[in-house]
Order: structure tokens, then sequence, then C-alpha cells
């Protein structure tokens, strides 16, 4: 059997790793929560530039002379 001396210090060690593993948790989940908030901004982004854009770009097809700077 084990020395109770022993035994408390790989209690100790346990809880130690058990705390840097929750705080590292909840720094992943922070990180989640904002790439979740970013891709929710950026589908609304993409909707709303989508809802802005002409009706004739839909499905008409475009030309490359469409494309040319005004200076040609």
């Amino acid at each position: 059997m084990d020395h109770p001396d022993r035994i408390e210090h790989r209690l100790t060690d346990l809880e130690v790793k058990a705390s840097f593993t929750e705080d590292m948790l909840d720094q992943l989940n922070q990180v989640i929560v904002r790439q979740q908030d970013q891709i929710d901004r950026l589908q609304r982004e993409l909707s709303e530039l989508r809802e802005r854009r002409p009706a004739a770009e839909d499905g008409a097809f475009r030309s490359l002379r469409d494309e040319l700077p005004p200076h040609y």
C-alpha cells in the first residue's frame, strides 16, 4: 500500500491537473462563442448583400466585357 504522503502528493497533482483542464475548457468555450458570433454576423452580412444585389444578376450570364473598367 502507498504511503499516505505519496497518496496526498498524487491527489494534489490530480487536483492541479483538473484545475488546469477546467481553465483550458473555459478558454476554449470562450473561443467557440466568439467564433459562433462571428459566423452569425457573417451570415447576416451575406444575406444583406444578397438582398441588395440587383435582380438582373440572379441568373443572367455576364460577359467579361461587362467587367471592363470605365476608361475603356
